[in-house]
């Protein structure tokens, strides 16, 4: 994201326009961020409600995160292009609509196709908010800024779950939903009247569509042939997988030929970079399944209401907030490298204590040590992982580059979610029968172990210190409570290239 030097940021932290201006950044991606968490809650809930098979509840996970991965990249274009403040009003009032067109689903395909229109907000929102607050403020408040939005976007995520809970146990699921429509008119009305309108006049005059359509359409592609071929081999499994294949080839023979590339192939020239998004993939497949799986086995399996099963992972989220920004000057006196091979490594071990939650489990002797064990991993490796990517793209690349890693880490979950069902032999109805959930629940944790000891191994081999350590001071700017996604970079991306940011 580039910032308009037409039009120099006015506004001031101290300032009430500076205040209001950071208070719609933090609602309007707090939307995004406590949707996508307390979703997750309600899963059983909606299931049974609406008759849905498993392959439905991954899709209403998916088909927000599909969307949503394959478009975050324009969606920071299109900003750039048109007006940051323009295009996250519209993306906010897109997501209330389909938000409100999930509450009133009749069934499970409704639904679906709802969250995927959640998605196409999420990725013109989301983006825009982080971007708001770098065109906005003063260069020496930015920093500032972008620390209180980073800090309020952990504890928004952190409510996330237990609302969910809270409603899902209550009024009904379908609250969950409805209550992104007077959230989302409070940002609107505040970002039309405080937030001051902002683009990049040296942005590129043609977007990458291709590039992003091709992008959508082999990720739902590959996405649709795994979750179906947990119900057995067919014609339209096989006919998607292909398309899905065809098409990220597509995607990716466009952006080495695109002359305003979308994803710029040369920043993969670096093996730094490349073995960070490696690390990336691994590490939040890992977190996509776990998330996934957990909430609902703590309903199904042992028994736990929707609101404590909601309230589980608050230790994780607490212990990021603590720990990222701490974690990260650690990694900028010694390097990266150690804590990006330990941080996986115990978070593996926290998912392993995780096979305990079986029937009957206790949250305070079963479920509280393994996800304080897995929040102390992730908190050793999130920050460290977003500076070494940073540091490994040249500065001119260094918004789109963790747009980039911001993409990667959501495909991985979206991937994830499609394939450990598949290996966990969950399919049909198995939600609803205890015994055949906790044995593919552990399966698919084992799974999600393997893959983060894999993120440390990559870490080990591939990761490199720089020679000369980042300043200390570094983290507190970029860093945040990244079990989404990681945090973005929004200083600057060049002319011509898509941001996401989260």
């Amino acid at each position: 994201m580039a910032v308009d030097s037409a039009a120099p940021a006015q506004v001031r932290l101290k300032e009430p326009s500076g205040r209001w201006v950071l208070v719609a950044a933090v609602l309007g991606s707090g939307l995004a961020g406590i949707d996508a968490t307390v979703v997750n809650v309600a899963l059983p809930a909606l299931g049974r409600d609406l008759n849905a098979g498993f392959s439905g509840l991954q899709w209403t996970i998916n088909g927000y995160t599909l969307t949503l991965a394959a478009l975050i990249l324009l969606g920071g274009s299109l900003g750039d292009r048109y007006g940051r403040r323009r295009v996250f009003v519209v993306g906010v009032v897109w997501f209330a609509l389909a938000s409100a067109l999930c509450a009133l689903a009749p069934n499970i395909e409704v639904l679906i196709a709802a969250r995927a229109l959640q998605g196409i907000g999420g990725a013109l929102l989301t983006p825009g908010s982080l971007a708001m607050i770098s065109a906005s403020f003063v260069p020496e408040d930015r920093a500032k800024a972008i620390g209180a939005w980073s800090g309020l976007g952990g504890i928004a995520s952190a409510i996330g779950p237990f609302l969910g809970g809270y409603l899902v146990d209550g009024p009904g699921w379908r609250w969950i939903f409805l209550i992104n429509l007077p959230l989302a008119a409070v940002v609107v009305v505040i970002a039309r009247r405080h937030v001051p309108e902002s683009l990049d006049p040296d942005a590129a005059r043609h977007l990458d569509v291709l590039g992003a359509v091709l992008g959508a359409v082999g990720l739902g592609g590959v996405t649709y042939a795994l979750i179906a071929a947990g119900g057995g081999w067919s014609a339209n499994v096989i006919i998607s997988g292909v398309v899905g294949v065809v098409a990220i080839i597509g995607f990716v023979l466009n952006e080495h030929r695109s002359t305003h590339p979308m994803l710029p192939p040369k920043i993969f020239a670096n093996r730094q970079f490349t073995a960070a998004n490696l690390v990336t993939f691994a590490v939040y497949a890992a977190l996509g399944g776990v998330f996934f799986f957990l909430v609902v086995n703590l309903q199904v399996v042992a028994g736990f209401s929707p609101l404590l099963a909601g309230t589980a992972l608050l230790p994780v989220t607490v212990i990021m907030l603590l720990l990222s920004a701490r974690s990260g000057a650690m990694a900028g006196r010694i390097g990266p490298r150690l804590p990006m091979t330990l941080g996986p490594l115990v978070a593996a071990a926290g998912v392993l204590l995780l096979l305990r939650v079986g029937p009957g489990a206790s949250y305070l002797t079963d479920v509280l040590p393994a996800v304080t064990v897995f929040g102390l991993g992730l908190s050793l490796i999130v920050a460290p992982l977003t500076a070494t990517v940073l540091a490994a793209a040249e500065t001119r690349y260094a918004g789109v580059a963790s747009g980039v890693n911001n993409a990667v880490a959501r495909a991985a979950g979206l991937l994830a979610v499609a394939v450990l069902p598949v290996i966990a032999g969950i399919s049909g109805d198995d939600y609803e029968h205890p015994s055949a959930f906790f044995h593919g629940f552990r399966i698919a944790l084992m799974t999600c172990a393997a893959l983060l000891v894999l993120g440390g191994v990559i870490s080990a081999a591939l990761i490199r210190d720089p020679p000369k350590a980042r300043p200390a001071a570094e983290p507190d700017r970029r860093h945040y409570c990244g079990v989404e996604g990681p945090p973005i970079y929004a200083d600057r991306v060049p002319s011509g290239t898509g941001t996401g940011r989260s």
